[in-house]
């Protein structure tokens, strides 16, 4: 079996390393965040001292990072994955990020000898917690393989959408559909607040007509309807992937007026303070831009998971 590198131990990778222990995989982990080395070391992991220590230690180094320059410092960077990595290694990159940056990275990779993968993932963090994330994967077959009961070990569900870049672009168009729903259901139920609505009596409205989402029927129903905004997945990173989107669509010459109108909705939040905050918390960011009370579902409420 492979041993495996695992840079990056966030809300994400955490989890996701986790599940990879518990599989019966060897790991080397490291984070800038000690606590959250210790946690895998604690379940069995082995620390590394840097990026540079990992990757030369390991067959297949994960990078589960917050953004485009992260993971372009990380491993095409001065002491990064690749100043170390063995000719014949693979990179698995699970991050969101810029296409053009996984393409600068998979270009690198391939200089070097490195193999790599684009491996974004889909689904929440509870998902990762019981290893049924969703993965979308770029790479040539052979890679792909190589990673595939990696991937098996921290999700349930794996598509291999193409060559290096697939995954990374599957994944824009999926957070522009799920982060834009947020903005969407945030308006919607505002406007039920403000029109005096029953919020059980709306939900079993929109639940029973194609009006219905995922972000409605499960991630809220978890998160901000249940009063709990704790970060799973911030409102600052649906930002961030939404001028993903845009960026993406302005290269392509792809006009996106949805997305706009919604990556300026999550800029308005971010200024009155919610960045740091769910992205379900959208919700209590348009009721408090109007003054109202967001409605939340009471103790004992049939739409409670």
């Amino acid at each position: 079996m492979e041993k495996i590198g695992f840079i990056g131990l966030g809300r994400m990778g955490r989890p996701m390393a986790s599940n990879l222990i518990k599989k019966g995989f060897e790991l080397i982990v490291h984070d800038v965040n000690a606590e959250a080395v210790d946690v895998l070391v604690n379940l069995g992991a082995d620390a590394g001292s840097s990026v540079a220590d990992v990757a030369a230690r390991a067959d297949v180094i994960i990078t589960m990072l917050p953004n485009s320059a992260i993971v372009a410092q990380v491993v095409s960077g001065v002491d990064g994955v690749l100043s170390t990595a063995r000719k014949g290694s693979l990179v698995l990159d699970m991050s969101t990020i810029d296409p053009n940056t996984t393409d600068a990275i998979a270009a690198d990779c391939k200089a070097r000898g490195v193999g790599f993968v684009d491996a974004p993932v889909g689904r929440l963090a509870t998902h990762a917690d019981i290893g049924q994330s969703l993965f979308m994967v770029g790479g040539e077959d052979a890679d792909f393989e190589r990673v595939k009961a990696m991937l098996e070990a921290m999700g349930s569900t794996i598509y291999h959408c193409g060559p290096c870049g697939a995954g990374t672009r599957s994944k824009i168009v999926n957070n522009f559909l799920a982060v834009s729903l947020c903005q969407l259901n945030a308006e919607a139920l505002t406007l039920a607040t403000g029109l005096g609505l029953d919020i059980e009596s709306t939900l079993d409205v929109l639940y029973g007509t194609t009006a219905t989402n995922g972000q409605l029927r499960i991630n809220w129903l978890q998160k901000v309807l249940v009063g709990d905004t704790s970060a799973g997945f911030t409102i600052d990173l649906a930002h961030k992937d939404l001028t993903l989107v845009m960026e993406s669509a302005n290269a392509a010459k792809v006009p996106m007026p949805m997305a706009a109108a919604a990556r300026e909705a999550f800029s308005q939040a971010r200024a009155r303070k919610f960045g740091g905050k769910d992205f379900s918390a959208m919700l209590d960011a348009n009721c408090d831009a109007v003054g109202l009370e967001p409605p939340r579902l009471p103790q004992g409420s049939r739409h409670r998971t």
